[in-house]
């Protein structure tokens, strides 16, 4: 047999008589994969122990990096194939001919309606996110909480108890064609009328050594807001969930050495008249994956095109981030106390001022000593 397989020529094969091994990491596994996969990252693939199977099929995010893994196993006499284009072409494949909106949209007015809607609608009355008469741009990354947030918003606009507008929009920074490709099919296939628009961000941060991905991020922004802005909106949404929140303050205090939190909604300081919203805040990231799962929609973890296994968008996978660090430390705190992650969130809710050394406000220090003798 060849030392490659086709998406297209895997599908005609009996589903007994291969396994799929996913070599990305567990992060970006988790975030999609093939129905059946087995995640052995990368790192692994020379000690953990391979599934027995006729075929084992090696598969990375583009099909480049399995294609070397493909060939140390097919050297040590094991019958291996890498599948071409990877999960990116196999995602492709799939999407095709998908329409699928209907089931998506039932599955919120149904199966998620406490767990996803519910917490949706009343992250926006509890903060008043929407105001009647406004103009709303939901940004869309291609990922799973943009697109759902894309979707939650469409129910909203179908209730009509208020009006406002949405545009649903999606910035190429620079991706390769193949993701471009997957983002336009998924919003195709859920009936989401994206409007895309280019900019040069990958570009102006590829030579950028320290924090790449930090400033990255600040740029994004800063185009969404410009482009949102040119199009009549006073606001723009982001898909930052529960789970975002409350990994956020963690981070805060252990990494920065201060308390603070991802707010529900900001006023832009550089674009007058502008807002940000997060009205996924009170949704937590299990749901999001189990509508995702429920649906068998298929996103991308990273879209970055200089990575192929990212899960930080380190680029020289020396490190997870902090980020997931902290994730991970919240679940196993969880195991021991399953309100660990309500009790962060609360934390930041129920700070008593008589209780903290020193503050900041609008700019100013504020310390317990300027009061305490009165």
């Amino acid at each position: 047999m060849n030392n490659s397989i086709t998406p297209q020529e895997l599908n005609k094969l009996a589903p007994e008589s291969y396994t799929i091994i996913d070599i990305r990491d567990k992060t970006a596994f988790e975030y999609g994969h093939i129905k059946g996969a087995v995640n052995i990252p990368a790192d692994q693939l020379g000690t953990a122990p391979l599934p027995v199977s006729d075929l084992l099929v090696i598969c990375c995010k583009s099909g480049l990096i399995s294609m070397d893994y493909t060939e140390q196993l097919r050297g040590k006499g094991l019958n291996a194939v890498n599948l071409e284009g990877g999960y990116i072409d196999w995602l492709r494949t799939i999407m095709e001919k998908r329409q699928i909106t209907a089931d998506v949209e039932l599955s919120l007015r149904k199966k998620f309606k406490k767990s996803i809607w519910c917490k949706f609608t009343k992250a926006i009355n509890e903060y008043k996110l929407i105001d009647p008469g406004d103009r709303i741009a939901v940004c869309i990354s291609g990922g799973k909480d943009s697109m759902l947030m894309a979707k939650l918003f469409q129910e909203l606009k179908r209730h009509d108890k208020f009006p406002f507008e949405v545009r649903f929009l999606v910035m190429d920074p620079g991706y390769s064609p193949e993701n471009r490709r997957l983002i336009e099919k998924n919003a195709e296939s859920m009936s989401i009328p994206i409007e895309i628009f280019e900019s040069d961000i990958f570009d102006s941060v590829f030579n950028i050594e320290k924090n790449p991905c930090y400033i990255c991020a600040r740029m994004r922004r800063g185009y969404l807001y410009s482009h949102a802005k040119a199009l009549g909106c006073n606001k723009i949404a982001l898909g930052h969930h529960f789970d975002d929140v409350i990994e956020t303050i963690l981070m805060g205090m252990l990494y920065g050495g201060q308390v603070q939190t991802m707010m529900p909604k900001l006023h832009s300081t550089n674009f007058d008249g502008m807002e940000l919203i997060r009205p996924l805040y009170l949704v937590r990231e299990a749901e999001i994956k189990h509508w995702r799962d429920y649906n068998d929609l298929h996103f991308i973890q990273c879209a970055c095109k200089f990575t192929d296994t990212c899960s930080s968008c380190d680029q020289n996978g020396q490190s997870e981030s902090k980020r997931l660090e902290v994730k991970q430390l919240i679940a196993e705190m969880q195991k021991i106390n399953p309100q660990v992650e309500k009790n962060i969130f609360r934390s930041v809710e129920n700070v008593n001022l008589s209780t903290i050394i020193a503050y900041k406000q609008h700019g100013e220090v504020h310390n317990f000593l300027d009061t305490y003798d009165e």
